[in-house]
């Protein structure tokens, strides 16, 4: 009698276990040699979310281990504020160190109660690890994770990852200790770099000029993230190295994120009108009105998503309505007060591109659902 798995080809069992949790996963290796084989196949492995918070606390799995060399791109959720999560993730990620040969991409995503401000030693240098190890890997994207990134960090990927397409470092950390000149250093050991996520503390004059130099492999996305006392004392981007590095990569986006922690004037400087701006997110202590306003007359070309957190007013109201009639090409707009409903009409009228939207004509509980168009 044929075993079960001896009914399907490998390949349909592998496009079936692909999307089984790592328990699952485990339970249909045990089931026969044909479901092993698929069980345990690059098909399955090559794309891998594992969580920690319900999957690995305890002892690494034995067949997990053996299917690390599989695994391209990981996505890795646990909670650094318990215990079992946190372990379970620093073993995984010792565990790719030792044999992450063919590792692409990583995506760490934290979840639960931030951690203590000054922990995370332990899980960066799981990190350090992998960078060392996975010479092939293109994709670091550590947006999710709440400790403080270092210039170490920076470099040990640059020395040791030259093949980085992309790296994102723009997380939500009280203090931003990755230098301008680390990053440098990284755009110079990875010239194929062509998304790269910072504080904006970490940028500098110099690094604009060299994503400008007409040696340079084409630069598709920065993202900026302006939320530390390091960000506000930064030094201003002049608007010409903006328009320089505008005409040398016509097809970069740039997505800012202002936090309450920046003062009005850093604002100004921040806002350049040659900033090819995709995705404005606002969640400033002062004034919202004016780069609402300032978005609307200079962003008009490139903004495709708007995230305003502010308090409700009229002024308000009418800035959102100035920048829904000129900016046709948003694709999602999102604010997190009551807005009046000649805005929700403004944007319905004026932006015919619009995908899903977060307007808000009455006070609801929270959390507000983004709505789509229909």
């Amino acid at each position: 009698m044929a075993e079960p798995g001896e009914q399907l080809p490998e390949e349909v069992l592998s496009l079936i276990f692909r999307h089984l949790s790592l328990k699952d996963r485990a339970a249909a290796a045990g089931v026969c040699r044909a479901w092993a084989a698929a069980a345990t196949s690059s098909a399955v492995w090559h794309d891998t979310k594992i969580s920690c918070e319900c999957e690995l606390e305890g002892m690494l799995p034995p067949y997990l281990s053996a299917c690390l060399d599989h695994v391209h791109n990981l996505r890795l959720e646990f909670e650094p504020s318990r215990e079992p999560s946190r372990r379970a993730a620093i073993e995984l990620l010792m565990a790719l160190a030792d044999r992450a040969l063919g590792l692409r991409g990583l995506c760490l995503q934290c979840r639960g109660v931030k951690p203590l401000f000054d922990s995370g030693h332990d899980v960066l240098e799981a990190v350090h690890a992998v960078c060392g190890a996975a010479r092939e890997l293109r994709h670091l994207d550590l947006r999710r994770l709440p400790f403080t990134l270092d210039d170490a960090l920076v470099l040990r990927a640059a020395r040791s990852c030259p093949e980085l397409h992309s790296l994102f470092l723009d997380n939500s950390t009280l203090v931003d200790n990755v230098g301008p000149g680390s990053v440098l250093e990284l755009l110079g050991a990875c010239p194929r770099l062509r998304a790269l996520g910072l504080h904006l503390a970490s940028l500098s004059h110099a690094t604009l000029e060299v994503l400008a130099a007409p040696d340079r492999s084409p630069f598709a996305l920065l993202t900026l993230r302006c939320a530390c006392p390091e960000d506000a004392r930064a030094s201003p981007l002049p608007n010409e190295t903006w328009a320089a590095l505008r005409r040398r990569h016509p097809g970069l986006a740039v997505e800012l994120e202002l936090e309450p922690a920046l003062p009005a004037e850093s604002v100004t400087r921040i806002l350049q009108p040659a900033v090819p701006v995709a995705a404005l997110r606002l969640n400033l202590s002062g004034d919202t009105i004016g780069p609402v306003r300032f978005a609307a007359h200079h962003y008009a070309a490139t903004l495709r998503v708007l995230e305003v957190r502010a308090a409700a007013s009229a002024g308000l109201n009418a800035a959102l309505e100035e920048l829904a009639a000129r900016c046709a090409g948003l694709r999602e707009v999102h604010c997190f007060c009551v807005v009046s409903p000649s805005v929700l009409d403004a944007f319905r009228a004026h932006c015919p591109r619009l995908r899903t939207y977060t307007l808000k004509l009455t006070r609801e509980p929270h959390p507000w659902r983004p709505k789509p168009v229909a």
